[in-house]
């Protein structure tokens, strides 16, 4: 178990490690204050099997620590099985920071946000995620180098993660509906931030059907002036009748309520923590919805942040390749749930756990 080391920090920080019996799969959860800054930030580290825990830092006005804490915690483990599938050498974890990313975004913020990731040696890397950007990382690689996604490597991984999305669409198009073409197929795109709008510019050059929504209005206009969508209201996405439903924006969008709402053959898309509790994955099952798990069909960030982890271009055709393969990852997955009678999700995580297994192995 690797313990911070004092000699990076501020002096003046309170930090508080433990173990919560809750969530007894996590190596170790960290939060972190530091009043000079304002910074209140939490690290969670799921699993280190497959190499150091890599995963994203958020920044968000969360509610309370306890909905930040559940937040880094179940991403945090789907960092880990996301590693796994995507067969790269890395394990899972993830941070959050607690505050208004449109109004409390400092330097010295994130200057002591990167000394707490010093500080853990190395086991935890951060990349931009929801509510940071590359400015963020390179500030964060003034006083770690524990970082990715900065303006020197590779910068944004939103289009490697809009590309494998847009693989697995295809994927689950030919698996559920018999088709190897995406022209006139209705997607329904939910949230137009970097990923969302990405995909959809792919999506329209394929001539697809469009239908998009997002609480931005500049981002919906220029959907539907410049890839001929058609807007829709951001609370009635998920139930408008479409081909395809892909979240793209926060997680937990499936739940009790709009899971038995939804008019789509597909839920297919690039938002983490889609399933708002683990049964909705069985209940999207039970009614005939074909569901991509959301860290297999969103691992295209990773694998480009792999590559740059290690000093290759995260750009370059060998990122580009293994990228375009979350498609074939996600059709096996396919058919062994239909072979097994399981639903995706289920058979995703059974494929995730045996890789981390029979490395542990040795095999």
């Amino acid at each position: 178990m690797s313990k911070l080391s004092n000699t990076h920090l501020p002096q003046d920080v309170t930090i508080k490690a433990q173990r919560l019996a809750e969530f007894s799969d996590h190596q170790q959860v960290w939060e972190y204050r530091h009043p000079a800054s304002g910074l209140h930030a939490l690290i969670a580290v799921h699993d280190t099997t497959l190499g150091p825990a890599l995963g994203g830092c958020r920044m968000w006005a969360y509610e309370s620590t306890a909905h930040a804490l559940s937040d880094a915690l179940r991403l945090s483990r789907g960092m880990t099985y996301k590693a796994a599938l995507a067969g790269v050498a890395l394990g899972g974890g993830k941070a959050v920071i607690l505050g208004d990313p449109k109004t409390q975004k400092t330097a010295p913020l994130f200057h002591a946000f990167g000394a707490m990731i010093e500080a853990l040696d190395g086991l935890y890397i951060t990349a931009e995620d929801v509510g940071t950007s590359v400015r963020d990382m390179d500030w964060i690689a003034e006083t770690t180098a524990h970082v990715t996604g900065t303006s020197r490597d590779g910068g944004d991984p939103s289009p490697m993660t809009a590309l494998g999305v847009y693989e697995g669409i295809r994927a689950a198009v030919r698996h559920r509906l018999g088709s190897t073409e995406l022209s006139g197929v209705t997607v329904a795109v939910q949230g137009l931030g970097h990923v969302g709008r990405a995909l959809c510019e792919r999506l329209a050059t394929d001539g697809t059907d469009l239908i998009v929504a997002d609480v931005n209005p500049d981002a919906v206009k220029f959907a539907v002036d410049e890839l001929g969508a058609t807007a829709e209201r951001a609370d009635r996405i998920h139930a408008v009748p479409a081909d395809v439903f892909a979240p793209c924006a926060l997680g937990a969008v499936l739940d009790d309520e709009t899971v038995p709402a939804l008019r789509s053959a597909i839920v297919a898309g690039s938002a983490n923590n889609q399933l708002a509790q683990d049964r909705h994955d069985e209940e999207l099952h039970r009614r005939g919805i074909l569901y991509a798990p959301d860290y297999v069909i969103n691992a295209g960030g990773l694998i480009s942040v792999a590559h740059a982890v290690v000093g290759e271009d995260a750009s370059d055709s060998k990122a580009w390749s293994a990228v375009c393969r979350i498609g074939a990852v996600l059709s096996e997955i396919f058919d062994r749930a239909e072979a097994e009678g399981q639903s995706p999700g289920a058979i995703a995580d059974q494929l995730a756990i045996e890789r981390i297994a029979r490395h542990r192995r040795g095999a």
